[in-house]
């Protein structure tokens, strides 16, 4: 694994506040110039540190704003099952995020959606045909106190 220096991660926390610099900018915010920069932004890039650009989207706005958390738990589970699963979640787009926990529940959904209504229909209609789901127990988000979307450098 390759190591980054203090300018490598500088460049790491300046994009996580702001992806839409650019290279000249970016370079005036890590105190170099343009070309040693753009060199050490594709080596961030091929070397798999930086995944994706993105835009973060209000999800209020885009009426996406009732956010659940639905812990799943598999009746039984194997490596079938487990990939079976992981293709069929990341092919519905109220799921945002995914993850494989360990604990009394198999997996961890993060769901956005319009309202309650919306979410019970979901539930039914589309967690509820999941092969091998055993059960599932939801979390309703009240008020969100923290988002964080970078990590800590």
């Amino acid at each position: 694994m390759e190591r980054l220096d203090k300018v490598d991660l500088q460049i790491l926390r300046t994009l996580q506040e702001n992806a839409r610099l650019t290279t000249k900018e970016l370079a005036s915010r890590v105190n170099l110039s343009s070309t040693p920069v753009f060199e050490r932004l594709k080596r961030l890039e091929n070397g798999g540190y930086i995944k994706k650009y993105i835009a973060v989207l209000d999800a209020e706005k885009l009426n996406q704003g009732f956010v659940v958390f639905c812990n799943v738990k598999m009746d039984r589970l194997n490596r079938e099952i487990a990939q079976n699963f992981s293709q069929v979640v990341c092919a519905i787009p109220e799921v945002t995020e995914c993850y494989n926990i360990s604990g009394s529940f198999d997996y961890l959904l993060k769901v956005h959606v319009p309202n309650m209504q919306y979410y019970r229909e979901f539930v039914l209609n589309v967690l509820g045909t999941i092969e091998h789901l055993g059960s599932l127990e939801s979390v309703f988000v009240m008020d969100e106190v923290k988002q964080v979307y970078g990590i800590s450098l």
